[in-house]
């Protein structure tokens, strides 16, 4: 199964139709989207619900929803994958931190994972306006609490499951060198033999390569790498 999740800025993630799924589908996965808190699936509060001192929320929301379809026997600890792309790696990150035995293996494409020295940046773009969504870390119960999920803050010595990352050298929105020494803090500190990948792309943005044949080549990619950790082999 292939578990997908976003949960932030009140952004629905709807069921809709998408082509590229369809390799994964007929490569014998389940698609399936978690409807989080901080999306607005079920209106304006299911959003108010998962930001600033609720954050957690849309963590809890995830693992309830995997080990929902665990216990219901659409999957396995060992067959189910997950991603989330930028906020959404503020999602898998805080997720596999928390619960590193109930996934397979995670993708997390141009991953918010180092939101403290983000925020606490206010020469960065984004940044202040960024303080209705995730908190004003210059506030100490705000500072703590984002501290206490920070992907990066939260890595510690134990076992985690596969994980790829990639990123963008040119990404205006999430630096490239927040998964890099997220990457490096893992590798440092992680004790099991599960693959950690970095993918850096040295001329894209946040949006990832430009021209749909380029960013068909990265799909591919990345689903290529995900169902290898279950043992499907992917056929061009």
């Amino acid at each position: 199964m292939f578990l997908y999740g976003y949960g932030a800025y009140g952004l629905g993630e709807e069921a809709r139709f998408d082509s590229n799924l369809i390799s994964l589908v007929d490569r014998g996965m389940i698609y399936a989207i978690a409807h989080i808190r901080g999306g607005n699936e079920l209106g304006k509060q299911w959003y108010e619900d998962g930001k600033l001192m609720k954050k957690k929320n849309t963590f809890n929301d995830f693992i309830d929803s995997a080990e929902y379809l665990i216990s219901n026997n659409w999957t396995s600890k060992d067959r189910l994958l997950i991603s989330g792309a930028s906020a959404g790696g503020l999602l898998v990150g805080p997720v596999i931190n928390m619960r590193p035995d109930l996934f397979k293996a995670a993708h997390l494409d141009v991953p918010f994972v180092d939101i403290m020295n983000t925020m606490w940046d206010e020469s960065l773009p984004l940044t202040t306006e960024e303080y209705l969504e995730w908190g004003n870390p210059h506030e100490k119960s705000a500072y703590s609490y984002m501290r206490s999920y920070s992907p990066y803050n939260n890595v510690t010595r134990k076992a985690y499951p596969s994980i790829f990352l990639t990123t963008s050298i040119n990404d205006s929105q999430v630096g490239y060198w927040e998964p890099t020494k997220y990457v490096a803090k893992l590798r440092t500190l992680k004790t099991d033999n599960n693959p950690l990948l970095l993918k850096v792309n040295l001329e894209a943005g946040h949006q990832g390569a430009s021209g749909r044949y380029e960013e068909l080549k990265d799909t591919a990619f990345e689903y290529a790498w995900m169902l290898s950790q279950v043992g499907i082999v992917f056929c061009w």
